[in-house]
């Protein structure tokens, strides 16, 4: 197959490119390194199965040549990224979406669009099957990225059905491993990076907060496995154990052998208070559930951070 992934400079769009490519697959990579970071692909570049195109795809975007998928990964992912990028945020999930979608409608391709857990916002609902619709606050800070992801999905399943293209939807929980930014705003970095640096690990609220860590590896066998089955349903894809943030800052000096102290920081408004996805689809399906434990995940994303410069280390780039 020849396939566009958007968002391919990113955490999650990066190691996609290397799965695909790792079928024998070709890949066309596209990304306007907002968020993300040329080094995550510095290694195919020279893969002569591998082009990489520099673009925004809420503009408009043509793509020579024939494609079998178009996967839409673009969009910033972290609090961090979508409270400094609000603007941003909502374009790429709505008009980048929609110039994805027409793309993939000219070029007759599979769409696949990379949606999240941040659609169920803070649950009412304990785990989160794929039914629950979710309950989210529309015009809260984290709106921007809730419901440029809901409108997402809305979007695509209209072309679904008005226009009959091939689609699939995945809903991806925390995930964490190499590639990810220092200090993006998720809790396995910044807890990582703050234990290396000597730092005061930073929990917000009492850290009693859920949620379930999957291991990149996991994922994107999960996304891999979707892509190439029949299910055109919303599926969840992560890892269904479940810890506290605290739990984690536990894991994360454990494993560094950090002996700083962890302090306790106002909870952000709207922060989900539990998150753990129910896999049952996931696994009945697409005969997948995640490998890799915490521990393990997170030992080989220390080891990951530890190999960074120092002045990589310290930015959130």
């Amino acid at each position: 197959m020849r396939v566009l992934i958007t968002g391919a400079a990113g955490f999650l769009g990066s190691h996609l490119c290397d799965r695909f490519l790792a079928d024998g697959h070709r890949v066309v990579g596209l990304d306007n390194f907002i968020t993300g970071h040329p080094d995550n692909l510095a290694h195919l570049m020279g893969n002569d199965r591998f082009e990489f195109v520099r673009h925004n795809i809420s503009t408009y975007t043509y793509v020579a040549g024939p494609l079998d998928g178009v996967l839409h990964f673009a969009s910033p992912a972290s609090p961090i990224d979508y409270l400094e990028l609000p603007i941003p945020t909502l374009k790429v999930g709505a008009l980048g979406t929609h110039n994805a979608l027409g793309l993939a409608k000219e070029k007759k391709a599979r769409f696949f669009l990379a949606s999240t857990s941040e659609v169920y916002g803070d649950p009412l609902v304990h785990p989160q099957p794929e039914s629950y619709w979710g309950n989210v606050n529309p015009v809260g800070p984290r709106g921007v990225y809730d419901e440029a992801k809901r409108f997402a999905e809305a979007l695509t399943m209209a072309y679904h059905r008005y226009h009959g293209l091939d689609t699939r939807i995945v809903r991806i929980f925390n995930t964490y491993g190499p590639r990810m930014r220092p200090r993006d705003g998720r809790v396995v970095s910044n807890f990582i990076v703050q234990a290396l640096g000597g730092e005061p690990i930073t929990i917000y609220g009492d850290g009693s907060q859920t949620r379930s860590f999957c291991y990149v590896s996991d994922e994107v066998e999960g996304i891999y496995r979707l892509f190439n089955s029949d299910c055109t349903e919303p599926t969840n894809v992560g890892n269904p154990t479940e810890y506290t943030v605290r739990q984690l800052a536990e894991v994360v000096l454990q494993l560094t052998g950090a002996t700083v102290p962890i302090v306790q920081k106002p909870l952000p408004e709207d922060d989900p208070k539990v998150r753990r996805p129910d896999i049952t689809r996931a696994r009945s399906i697409l005969k997948w559930e995640p490998k890799v434990t915490l521990q393990d995940g997170v030992s080989r994303t220390i080891e990951y951070f530890r190999a960074l410069d120092r002045d990589r280390l310290q930015s959130n780039v």
